[in-house]
């Protein structure tokens, strides 16, 4: 497992990051995020509700999925959640459902070679149920929000019906407890669920729509989501989907986008678990998860005869200073204590830095001026 990491950035500094797909500025423009836990947990749920400005019908998602769903190998057909075979449904007589991907425009709600859509998020698991136009007149985002709706193979979405996520190997399968998406997808299963959460926080609970132990720090995210988060990084496939849904220009296009596919690192803040793919290495993230380092303290502040102490109960793992720019000034791995749960930096340049301090469980961060 990898260890915990903070990489920063001071809050006044204007916010640029770049990665794989769009990039997350300027929609993420005034987020702070030198927050963590459920302080940034309600940030980003306010921003993903907010720019969420196109309300999709049921019928449009069809349209959505058409755009969204494209094997980036292969732009005349759909990727299929849950699907693994390479092979394409063969005729129109064949009922395989293990399909990986199927032509676009073979959407529809026939048993053989066609696909549908899957609510991720199963619709009778939400409280309340979610319902789209297909089943109710009713104004229903949840039902119909594009970010959770998947093409999916016909007879493989009914397979898995509203069945709980359940920990798993291998393809798609029904296992002990609920439902396997695959190796290929576990990990888009847990970004779009944590969407979902931000998105519609009393609707939408991960512990209602998968299974096993939850987090310490909130009792709806179980533990499982962030493993898969963890263990299956952001596709291309994802990428596009989200790229699309943040363009306010593309016709079927809601409006916001899946922090998660962005960067999984941010579940990883919010809600602790194995340490996810960090995609923006030039931001500020803080992974101080709640422990004895987070009460560090750091004196004199502003330092003083080019020297600061820092005082801990935690056993550091590596002391490292950052000038405002990000380059690293200093790095003591393994420091050793001075004195009584105090560490000491000296012969320091005159100037504004922050200070990372490391632990086996936790990273935190702290500013310091030398005078």
């Amino acid at each position: 497992m990898k260890k915990n990491f903070t990489i920063f950035l001071l809050a006044f500094i204007s916010l640029a990051i770049a990665q794989a797909g769009a990039p997350a500025s300027p929609y993420y423009s005034g987020v702070n995020w030198s927050l963590t836990g459920m302080n940034l947990k309600s940030a980003l749920s306010l921003k993903i509700i907010n720019s969420h400005t196109n309300f999709l019908t049921y019928a449009e998602d069809w349209n959505a999925t058409q755009a969204t769903d494209l094997n980036p190998s292969n732009l005349d057909n759909v990727l299929l959640l849950y699907g693994f075979s390479n092979s394409i449904c063969p005729s129109a007589t064949s009922n395989d459902n293990d399909h990986r991907e199927r032509n676009s425009f073979s959407n529809g709600g026939g048993n053989v070679c066609e696909w549908n859509r899957e609510h991720v998020y199963a619709k009778s698991l939400g409280t309340p149920a979610l319902v789209d136009g297909a089943n109710s007149s009713a104004d229903s985002d949840a039902g119909e929000d594009a970010h959770h709706l998947r093409a999916c193979d016909v007879d493989r979405n009914g397979n898995r019906g509203n069945l709980k996520f359940a920990a798993g190997t291998g393809n798609s399968r029904t296992v002990t407890g609920g439902w396997y998406p695959g190796d290929e997808w576990k990990g888009d299963v847990a970004r779009m669920m944590m969407y979902m959460y931000l998105r519609y926080p009393t609707q939408c609970l991960p512990v209602n729509v998968g299974t096993g132990a939850t987090v310490s720090n909130d009792t709806n995210m179980i533990q499982l989501f962030l493993q898969w988060n963890a263990e299956d990084p952001v596709s291309a496939y994802e990428d596009n989907r989200n790229t699309y849904h943040g363009n306010t220009n593309n016709t079927y296009a809601q409006g916001n986008r899946n922090p998660f596919i962005d960067n999984p690192y941010l579940a990883t803040v919010i809600w602790g678990g194995p340490a996810a793919q960090n995609r923006w290495p030039s931001t500020i993230l803080s992974s101080a998860r709640f422990t004895s380092i987070e009460d560090a303290g750091i004196y004199p502040n502003p330092a003083t005869n080019n020297e600061i102490f820092v005082a801990t109960a935690a056993e550091l793992k590596a002391i490292v200073l950052y000038a405002i720019n990000g380059q690293m000034i200093q790095k003591i791995d393994n420091p050793l204590k001075v004195e009584n749960d105090t560490y000491k930096l000296s012969n320091l340049p005159k100037g504004f830095y922050l200070v990372q301090l490391s632990s086996d469980e936790a990273t935190t961060t702290r500013k310091v001026l030398v005078n």
